[in-house]
């Protein structure tokens, strides 16, 4: 693991030598994953992309791209587009992206299940702002805003998101 690297714990996330408080899916953190069991996907991650909603903060870096008023994320196994990044209304199921709530104004696409979708295996695993500290997700990685944006502002093209289901301690002061 290179300092550059997001590790990932049930308990809190360390990232270039900083712990954070981190919120993780209700499932706990297991490698097996499917749609809608609330797990977040254990295993070493790229991040493939970053998003954020223009209307309610700045661009947390050059390469964002803008969470538009119909964006949708598709979370339908039966949808020839299954978790991608989809305009929504197109019939087939997809979750909002520009939410009411702030939950996804920065959002980091986490690779998993995207390089050949397979159907069922779990769709729109992000890093994004949590609700509040350890209130779970549906099985994303959830941070205070400012921690998140330190995250996405940090990030370099060999980071990577290390998920595992292990305790990690905050470091001793």
């Amino acid at each position: 693991m290179s300092p550059d690297d997001l590790l990932v714990t049930p308990w809190g996330a360390l990232f270039r030598g900083r712990f954070m408080p981190c919120a993780v899916g209700r499932g706990g953190i297991a490698r097996d994953k499917r749609e809608g069991d609330g797990v977040t996907p254990a295993g070493r991650f790229a991040l493939l992309g970053v998003w954020w909603r223009p209307d309610r903060g700045p661009r947390p870096r050059a390469d964002a791209r803008a969470i538009g008023p119909g964006m949708g994320w598709s979370d339908d196994p039966a949808d020839p587009l299954y978790n991608r990044p989809v305009r929504l209304g197109r019939g087939f199921g997809a979750e909002r992206m520009r939410r009411a709530d702030r939950l996804y104004d920065l959002v980091g696409d986490i690779d998993w299940n995207r390089a050949a979708p397979r159907p069922g295996a779990g769709s729109a695993i992000f890093l994004h702002v949590w609700r509040g500290p350890r209130h779970p997700t549906q099985g994303c990685v959830a941070f205070a805003e400012r921690d998140l944006r330190r995250i996405l502002a940090g990030w370099r093209p060999w980071s990577r998101i290390e998920i595992r289901p292990g305790p990690l301690a905050p470091p001793r002061r």
